[in-house]
């Protein structure tokens, strides 16, 4: 059977945008740049209210995006190709390496929703007591906690940069009342502004903030589309485990034939039929091949 490639109307954009005035603005003065990271965070706190929206994918692409970042921090040469390679075919047994590591712990921070036990899963190697006491650090305004939790803890432990980023993302969303932890400050930072302190590390935050929220809003209305696309083809879709297949692909930025047809972590297909399945979604145009490659391939919404 064939089926058409679907085709949507404006009617599914409905995430709405971010105002120009949030994205183009070119302000230093430090009220201006707080007002702009508070107008921000606040339309991000709407697009996360949207029913389209599909938030386990879009926190799962953002802790790409945050790892990618914590990665370039360190020096290291891996970008998203090589960190989706290092989490996607890890064996058992294996070690993920620094970068995989990092990719790991941003995942782990993500996909629960935030508790001291969730932190510490993300962050196995410090105390959940001294987890606590970081976050719980900052005081006053959702920015300016994390901008506290984030000096406090790298004052404590300088090479921990990627645990002081998770926890002071973790402060950021309790303060503003969010679930889960929603990477805001990696991809947004320097790595010269993790050496500031005070007033010029807020402020540099605040600057972060707003340029993640701006990504996290385009990224998030991109998904909303391509989920509608793929739940036009889903009902079509005749292969057995084909809907929970669809739903593995709406939680997770990259999903690999092998984890279809594995009994324990997805839906049981053959080898063959997750194959066929993974490329026949691609063929329809609500997935996409994310490596390029011929073997060993990726793919996600």
């Amino acid at each position: 059977m064939i089926y058409d490639r679907p085709t949507l109307g404006d009617s599914y954009d409905t995430v709405p945008k971010l105002p120009s005035w949030i994205t183009s603005s070119r302000v230093e003065t430090p009220e201006d740049v707080a007002f702009l990271s508070g107008a921000a965070l606040s339309h991000l706190h709407l697009v996360f209210s949207r029913e389209e929206v599909p938030q386990s994918l879009l926190r799962d692409r953002l802790s790409l995006t945050a790892a990618e970042a914590c990665v370039a921090f360190s020096g290291r040469p891996e970008r998203v190709g090589e960190l989706r390679d290092a989490m996607h075919f890890l064996r058992p047994g294996d070690l993920p390496g620094p970068a995989g590591e990092t990719y790991l712990s941003w995942r782990r921070a993500l996909e629960r929703p935030i508790s001291i036990k969730a932190l510490h899963r993300a962050i196995p190697g410090i105390e959940a007591d001294r987890l606590a006491e970081w976050v719980d650090a900052g005081q006053g305004t959702p920015v300016t906690r994390a901008a506290t939790v984030l000096e406090t803890v790298l004052k404590d432990l300088p090479r921990q940069v990627v645990s002081a980023l998770i926890l002071a993302d973790a402060a950021l969303a309790q303060a503003l009342g969010w679930d889960h932890v929603v990477p805001s400050l990696a991809a947004g930072l320097k790595r010269r502004d993790l050496r500031k302190t005070g007033t010029e590390l807020r402020l540099a935050c605040h600057r972060a903030v707003t340029a993640s929220c701006i990504e996290a809003v385009r990224l998030a209305a991109d998904l909303a589309r391509r989920e509608a696309r793929l739940k036009v083809v889903a009902p079509k879709l005749r292969a057995r485990g084909a809907e929970a297949a669809v739903e593995m692909f709406l939680s997770r930025d990259a999903v690999t034939p092998t984890v279809l047809a594995d009994p324990i972590r997805g839906v049981n297909m053959s080898n063959r039929a997750a194959r066929r399945f993974c490329d026949r979604l691609v063929e329809l145009g609500v997935v996409r091949e994310l490596t390029g490659r011929d073997t060993f391939r990726l793919y996600g919404v």
